[in-house]
């Protein structure tokens, strides 16, 4: 088998019913695909209306939201193919989409990563698709607004690399855990992921390992997808005004970016970098992650 793909669910019926169609609407691969559906202990009907309307699907359900990590584990361990895709459930393929991208990864055996061109549904490449790892100048930059003010130049757009050119292939640090295609043998070779990370940064964690260990991260853009970035998160408003449950969910977000960038650090880069500099990002993070949170808590 070419591929599994691999969807979480976790209350986003409509969007994930909608990701399911493009995807089988996109011509499946020569030997065949399979579609592996994680249900987040939503409790949303979600795995019964798959069932119906795709009965193709591989529906795995679990009692409690495991969380990113924990739920596309669940998935992979299951999966069959030469090459595993995850792929969010607020996605849109496009027709050949994965017939070019294992086509592309077939000839280059040396990357164990690799994205297409992530748009985001209102225009422009999704930044988080197109990452370099967060150092410590990364943040830096990223962080005090120095890579908004100059997107383009190598020495301050380090995060999100602005100076590559988006319409050639190269290669990257990290695309976005929403089109996330692995090769089998480097992901048997590194190990799934990192389920210390419950929001965020598992795909980074990741990325991180497979490069690591010897493999290239490419992004190439014989192909896009589109991303509905944020119509996951429940962002309701009224008049313009979040409501409890979209500022309450706005906040635990916000702080398990925040302690992502923790762990990653603690992980990575303790022994890479001095006790004082850690000590700096550290101080910085949570200082960052404390105005957001209030700003949140007062709009």
């Amino acid at each position: 088998m070419d591929l599994s793909i691999i969807i979480i669910n976790y209350k986003t019926k409509d969007l994930t019913l909608q990701t399911i169609d493009s995807v089988f609407k996109a011509k499946a691969p020569k030997n065949k695909m399979e579609v592996i559906l994680i249900d987040n202990g939503s409790k949303d009907g979600t795995p019964q209306t798959v069932r119906k309307k795709f009965p193709q699907v591989k529906v795995i359900e679990s009692q409690k939201n495991l969380g990113f990590a924990g739920g596309n584990n669940l998935g992979m361990r299951k999966a069959k193919g030469k090459y595993v895709l995850l792929l969010n459930s607020d996605t849109l393929v496009k027709k050949n989409t994965f017939v070019k991208m294992i086509k592309f990864m077939d000839g280059y055996p040396e990357v164990g990563l690799s994205t297409c061109r992530v748009d985001l549904f209102h225009g422009g490449i999704d930044p988080a698709s197109h990452r370099g790892f967060p150092t410590p100048w990364a943040s830096l930059t990223y962080f005090s607004g120095l890579e908004k003010l100059f997107p383009q130049s190598k020495l301050f757009s380090q995060y999100h690399q602005g100076w590559k050119d988006l319409q050639k292939t190269h290669q990257i640090d990290s695309p976005v855990g929403a089109f996330f295609f692995l090769r089998k043998k480097a992901l048997n070779q590194v190990g799934l992921l990192d389920e210390t990370f419950f929001m965020y940064g598992e795909d980074l964690d990741l990325a991180y390992r497979i490069k690591q260990a010897g493999w290239q991260v490419s992004y190439t853009p014989i192909t896009s997808i589109t991303h509905l970035k944020g119509a996951s998160g429940l962002r309701k408003k009224i008049k313009d005004k979040l409501t409890p449950e979209a500022k309450i969910l706005r906040v635990k977000t916000t702080q398990a970016l925040f302690d992502t960038m923790k762990i990653f650090y603690n992980k990575h880069y303790k022994k890479k970098y001095f006790f004082a500099l850690r000590w700096l990002v550290f101080l910085g993070v949570d200082l960052i992650k404390a105005i957001r949170v209030l700003k949140i808590k007062l709009s």
